[in-house]
């Protein structure tokens, strides 16, 4: 299962992390200057939550951004479902 979010669509993207050296301007140095880049990953902030479902009247514990549980918190746990299937 790919780290990504089934209500929001956020996943994994890549980036990069640079090593720099030097002593800044605002110091009187010679300034920043970058001597290495390597590449990474940020990963969505993904939490396993528990939702009660009232129509079914069952648990349902399902992995979402933190931000797909605030828009649960809006528009509620049957709205968000129904979302979601309509993205698949």
């Amino acid at each position: 299962m790919p780290r990504q979010c089934p209500l929001t669509k956020k996943k994994t993207r890549t980036g990069r992390t640079y090593a720099i050296r030097g002593i800044a301007k605002k110091k009187k140095g010679i300034g920043l200057n970058i001597t290495g880049k390597t590449k990474r990953k940020f990963h969505p902030n993904l939490k396993k939550k528990r939702f009660y479902d009232v129509e079914n009247k069952r648990f349902v514990t399902i992995k979402l951004s933190t931000a797909a549980i605030r828009t649960i918190d809006k528009v509620g746990l049957a709205e968000a479902l129904r979302r979601m299937e309509k993205a698949k």
